[in-house]
């Protein structure tokens, strides 16, 4: 029995023993890591108080597949730019999730990936990403909040949609050791129905996206006037300032407001409809020069810079991210709209104005020291979309016996070779800030593989060379409008700003 006793006793301390070894050993490892981290000299008390900080932005990610296994140098040096900054910031234009959720009404392309591809972000360097865009709303209510539950899970810092309008328009924060950034994130395109609702003490918010409307105004001559005004009243058409009266515009005008959408011309939202009240009125001006026109909805506009405001008070840098398709006169200018919200976010407090959307790059603007960037292009374009609904197939002509295989090669056939291309060169803007002072943008053009097979283009490499050049040469075109002077210096954009 004391024999048993004694064993017993030397076996808890070996056990102990050896407990106590490993978590000796532990300690000294952790410690050691530790010790690794280099201390950074500071002129203050904190290192966020220097002013600076290094952001590598850029524009859409489409992406379907896991891409952390590759290992190209011109990726990897890709990866190189965010990994190296202190923000590599992106738009999620893909949703994450298992197909747990229903498709909704037809929007082109269900964008999807793993949950598991947000951790190939993350390998990339990606901390920071805005979930507002026209996919944000393929797979419904519930598949807005099934893309935040697997953000959340995986620590990936995100804005733009949310559980109700409050939580959508709301900032996300990413803890730097250059210190707290903030991102507000917004679209202007995509369905109207996808907008987050208010939450009141009535009843819950709706969960969606952080959607700013706008409205068109165009202007017509005095013979296509009188007869859009004949139209209306023989119709019966209700006219007033009803329709307009939440937007941003001249209301002194002669004008008729009716309701437009790219489809369609239909009655106004103030005749018995009610239900499309939140349908976007088109408005036509009389006026002697044809001219087109975009106004912001007050009430969106005045959440969007409270929310800045409050970001730019609760932090030390505020990105402001919005996606837009919506053009001037051409498809290379940002719309009104969207100009006048770059500069309202900038004036209440946005250090950088990332905008994306159009599948293109745009000028780059420098306004009141703060960069804007109208579109970056996209970081990735895949299109191997799993699945497809059944509803997707008669757009293109297709019925149910067809595969998605079917569906896809007849999207593709129908876009125009020249447009493709051009939406899969991009850019990505290295955005270095000094003393709180912007003082250098490099530009890295992007190559996305246009002309490869499906199953190859789509993920980015460093563009070299001519096609560089070409990346290059249109932003330099682009932004000298705003007065922007993009250098080019072998493969790489810089815009210098003076000390």
């Amino acid at each position: 029995m004391i024999c048993r006793k004694m064993f017993f006793r030397r076996g808890v301390r070996t056990i102990i023993t050896t407990l106590s070894i490993v978590l000796l050993v532990r300690g000294a490892v952790l410690l050691g890591q530790k010790s690794q981290v280099q201390p950074v000299k500071v002129d203050g008390r904190y290192e966020s108080e220097s002013g600076n900080i290094t952001m590598a932005l850029s524009g859409d990610t489409l992406v379907d597949r896991p891409f952390a296994q590759f290992r190209e140098e011109r990726f990897l040096k890709l990866r190189d730019l965010f990994l190296n900054a202190d923000v590599g910031f992106t738009n999620g234009e893909t949703l994450f999730h298992n197909y747990e959720n229903t498709p909704t009404s037809l929007t082109g392309v269900w964008e999807r990936a793993s949950p598991g591809v947000i951790k190939d972000l993350q390998w990339m360097g990606i901390n920071l990403l805005s979930s507002a865009n026209n996919h944000a709303y393929d797979f419904g209510e519930d598949g807005i909040l099934t893309n935040i539950r697997y953000l959340d899970a995986a620590g990936m810092a995100h804005a733009g949609t949310g559980s109700d309008y409050a939580d959508a328009v709301a900032p996300a924060y990413l803890e730097t050791a250059k210190g707290r950034v903030a991102l507000v994130a917004a679209t202007t395109s995509g369905s109207v129905g996808s907008r987050a609702g208010e939450q009141n003490r009535y009843m819950k918010g709706r969960p969606g996206v952080n959607f700013i409307r706008w409205l068109n105004e165009w202007t017509v001559d005095q013979e296509a006037f009188d007869a859009m005004k004949r139209i209306a009243q023989q119709y019966k058409w209700e006219q007033g300032d009803d329709p307009v009266r939440a937007y941003a515009i001249d209301k002194s005008k002669a004008a008729i407001t009716i309701n437009f959408s790219d489809r369609n011309l239909g009655m106004p939202p103030t005749d018995k409809a009610k239900q499309f009240l939140d349908d976007p009125p088109a408005r036509f001006v009389l006026g002697s020069t044809p001219e087109q026109h975009t106004y912001l909805h007050l009430a969106d506009l005045q959440r969007n810079v409270k929310s800045v405001s409050d970001a730019h008070r609760m932090g030390d840098w505020v990105i402001y991210s919005v996606h837009n398709h919506e053009f001037d006169r051409t498809n290379d200018e940002p719309s009104d709209h969207v100009v006048a919200l770059a500069h309202a976010v900038i004036d209440a407090g946005a250090d950088v104005f990332v905008g994306h959307g159009p599948n293109i790059t745009r000028g780059i603007e420098i306004y009141k020291g703060r960069p804007i960037f109208y579109s970056l292009g996209n970081l990735f374009r895949e299109e191997t979309v799993s699945l497809a609904p059944e509803e997707a197939m008669p757009f293109y002509g297709l019925g149910f016996e067809n595969s998605v295989g079917d569906y896809s090669d007849a999207r593709e056939a129908t876009d125009d070779p020249a447009a493709r291309r051009r939406g899969m060169l991009a850019v990505v803007a290295v955005t270095k800030f000094e003393d709180k002072k912007l003082r250098r943008i490099e530009l890295y053009p992007v190559d996305m593989g246009f002309g490869l097979p499906r199953s190859q283009y789509g993920r980015p490499v460093l563009a070299l060379g001519a096609v560089a050049r070409e990346i290059l040469e249109r932003i330099q075109r682009l932004s000298a409008p705003f007065h922007t002077d993009v250098q080019i210096k072998g493969d790489v954009g810089v815009i210098e700003l003076q000390q």
